[in-house]
């Protein structure tokens, strides 16, 4: 049976800031949800674990913008997993939860026994923002470093935005007490600070590649306080950041009590995807019928498959492509009548 403390924090972000030091940051929870993403595949362990982490960076990173539709992270690269891919989607209304979304590819082939990230080789981190319809997408791009996807995170913040980060994340499948079957759980926190005086454009880091760090971008007091939270949340414990027994405002205040930690409302988290029809049918709008023809399975049918949550699609390839000559219901299309009429 779940406590209610427990359900109080189940898939929520809750934004803090240490006012003491002048570090902001967010404290995520993902429990029903990760284990929505995780269970929709059946993802070797060392690709669910990249999965979790990348869906947690999602839902600690999302928050953090002004966003009206969407953000991704997207990792790339050229080894056993080739790709990792989530979304998070701002809340629609006040009150409404975000939702978040997940997926990985893979060559199962490849995998071996090397830490998850090193499996994903060489490549880059991205996130971009889609603020919708009438508005030009942001993409910011970092190369892969650090030996984390939390790394990145945080090299990312670095460069595009010259904003110190810190991701520490903690993910994996437990049992509660009384429980028979595991849930994947997942919790993390991030600090963010801004700094007192950004770097001069062209100028490069100290980090791995010339890359920018913290200790380049903060001098002086702005460094000490940094340092002394990072400090503070190193000595943090991976179950006290998985819960879901400890609640995100004690463990605030287990790490940061001598901060000064001021927290905001939370926001909820569910799983969600943006799939549908009409979607799919807008992807293959741009294919001739010739095209629809080479996609149509033997059975007469054109089929699609969500890759983030599995939902199967089944189309008349008649209605398929800017030469459809029926619409989604099987109703002749009005320029097929005219001609018919001729």
């Amino acid at each position: 049976m779940s406590s209610i403390n427990q359900i109080a924090w189940d898939d929520t972000v809750l934004p803090f800031q240490l006012d003491r030091s002048g570090v902001r940051g967010r404290v995520a929870r993902l429990d029903g949800v990760l284990d929505h993403v995780l269970t929709r595949h059946d993802y070797p362990p060392q690709v669910a674990a990249l999965v979790a982490e990348v869906a947690l960076l999602t839902a600690l990173i999302g928050p953090t913008i002004k966003l009206r539709w969407k953000l991704s992270i997207q990792v790339r690269g050229n080894g056993a997993i080739r790709t990792l891919a989530a979304d998070y989607y701002a809340p629609t209304g006040e009150g409404e939860p975000a939702r978040i979304r997940g997926w990985a590819s893979f060559d199962a082939e490849r995998l071996d026994g090397r830490p998850p990230f090193e499996q994903i080789g060489e490549g880059y981190f991205a996130i971009l923002i889609d603020q919708g319809a009438g508005n030009l997408p942001y993409q910011g791009i970092t190369p892969l470093a650090g030996g984390s996807l939390s790394a990145c995170a945080a090299s990312y913040f670095a460069q595009s935005e010259q904003l110190p980060s810190t991701f520490t994340l903690a993910y994996g499948e437990s049992r509660m007490a009384g429980d028979v079957s595991t849930q994947w759980r997942a919790g993390g926190v991030m600090l963010q600070t801004l700094p007192a005086q950004p770097m001069p454009a062209g100028e490069g880091g100290s980090g791995e590649g010339g890359l920018i760090e913290a200790a380049d971008i903060l001098q002086g007091a702005e460094s000490e306080d940094w340092n002394r939270a990072n400090h503070l949340l190193a000595t943090v414990e991976p179950m006290e950041l998985i819960g879901p027994t400890v609640a995100p405002t004690d463990l605030l205040v287990r790490l940061f009590h001598e901060e000064t930690p001021r927290v905001f409302d939370p926001q909820r988290v569910e799983f969600g995807c943006s799939c549908s029809a009409d979607r799919v049918r807008g992807t293959l709008s741009i294919y001739s019928a010739k095209d629809i023809a080479h996609m149509t399975t033997d059975a007469g049918t054109v089929t699609a498959d969500c890759q983030f949550c599995g939902a199967h699609y089944e189309f008349d390839p008649a209605s398929l492509g800017f030469e459809a000559t029926v619409d989604a219901d099987g109703n002749p299309l009005p320029a097929m009548q005219e001609e018919g009429r001729d």
